[in-house]
């Protein structure tokens, strides 16, 4: 990866509150993979439409960069009004996920062709698409670990529609579907690249908190999830106990929070990345170059949990690490249309040569690329950001 001087090392800023926040940089040609790039355009009625790419995990492979992105086009984007504020939802939105391959991590291309569908090709576990597969690698195979969707998006007023769906491959040429998971609602898990004392242990979202509980049939509950219906039955009925970090204590926080890239070794504590939805202040925006709060966004924050006991939260960030700040996060310009405003949404990471870098959805559209020194997040948490339970 040649490219590395050109990614930030992030930031420790003082803002005007007087507290301490870090940020990390955004590489100065976001979006890295846009939907034109992959031929995800079509023409309805004689308009230009442009679809989406966002939310890849990411991996090493044979020194390269693998992302897994999902990938949506002839979908339509509906307005509607909501007490009175203007949203959007998506019909025909049907994703599937598309390994892009990359020998910088920066410039990426389609991997031997490569699609992973969940719209009835393959198997009718679900048929309303594949999202969001973060890649977990477990000695020589990789577990990619999505969301399959029972119902059409957007359609689930309350939810009920997400189920946990678990592939394998060791190659990303060839991948194995092993089924999914029936018994619980869940999105956005994310399992252990290894066993902790003997116990592997798997981040789900229980809306709208982060839960972490250990599988107690090993690797072989993932896959082979239903010859385990039983245990993960247990998984739901124990969430309670299974509480890691709850919603709510922060302004940016207040409506959920979820579990986002593979959880990363370092010498003080697993340093877990996950996501927030709320409110975003106005000290956090001026530090980006906004001129008021966001009412509503998806945002990146940071804990470091225990080696040797995950359940024990170490240090947890009281501000977001990365908000939504450019056109292509925010509310989109005439260049980078939008199809979900003010979303940053961190999927994969890797790291090279001490340099955290994450990949994330912007605006539910765009691929972009955030980084900085693994050392400088890590010192910041523990420095400014220990957890008192």
């Amino acid at each position: 990866m040649n490219l590395l001087e050109e990614l930030g090392d992030g930031k420790v800023i003082k803002i005007e509150s007087g507290e301490t926040i870090f940020r990390l940089d955004s590489y100065e040609k976001n979006p890295i993979v846009k939907p034109q790039d992959l031929g995800l355009t079509w023409y309805e009625k004689g308009e230009f439409k442009l679809g989406a790419v966002f939310n890849g995990g990411a991996c090493i492979f044979q020194d390269k960069v693998i992302l897994m992105p999902r990938c949506h086009q002839g979908y339509k984007r509906v307005m509607y009004f909501n007490d009175g504020i203007e949203r959007y939802y998506l019909e025909n939105y049907i994703s599937e996920v598309w390994p892009l391959v990359s020998e910088d991590g920066i410039h990426f291309t389609r991997f031997h062709n490569v699609v992973i569908r969940g719209d009835g090709t393959d198997h009718r576990d679900f048929i309303y698409g594949i999202e969001d597969i973060r890649i977990i690698k477990c000695g020589q195979r990789y577990l990619l670990v999505g969301c399959g969707k029972l119902i059409p998006p957007f359609t689930g007023g309350g939810g009920g529609g997400d189920r946990i769906a678990v592939y394998s491959t060791e190659d990303f040429a060839n991948i194995t579907y092993h089924g999914m998971v029936e018994s619980f609602d869940s999105r956005n898990a994310v399992p252990f690249s290894e066993s902790v004392n003997g116990q592997y242990y798997m981040l789900l979202r229980f809306h709208p908190n982060i839960h972490l509980d250990f599988l107690e049939a090993g690797l072989e509950q993932l896959l082979n999830p239903s010859k385990h219906i039983a245990e993960w039955k247990k998984i739901y009925e124990r969430r309670k106990e299974s509480l890691l970090l709850e919603a709510g204590h922060y302004p940016h926080e207040k409506e959920k929070i979820g579990p986002s890239t593979q959880l990363i070794r370092t010498d003080r504590g697993w340093l877990f990345i996950y996501h927030a939805v709320g409110e975003i202040g106005d000290d956090i925006c001026k530090t980006y170059g906004l001129a008021e709060r966001i009412e509503r966004g998806y945002s990146v924050c940071a804990a470091l949990l225990d080696l040797d006991d995950p359940r024990e939260v170490l240090c947890r960030t009281r501000n977001p690490i990365y908000i939504p700040s450019a056109p292509y996060e925010l509310h989109g310009n005439n260049q980078y249309p939008v199809d979900v405003p003010a979303v940053v949404f961190p999927v994969g990471a890797v790291v090279r040569k001490s340099k955290l870098i994450v990949y994330a959805g912007a605006a539910d559209k765009y691929v972009i690329l955030l980084s900085c020194k693994l050392d400088n997040l890590v010192n910041y948490l523990w420095e400014y950001c220990k957890h008192i339970a």
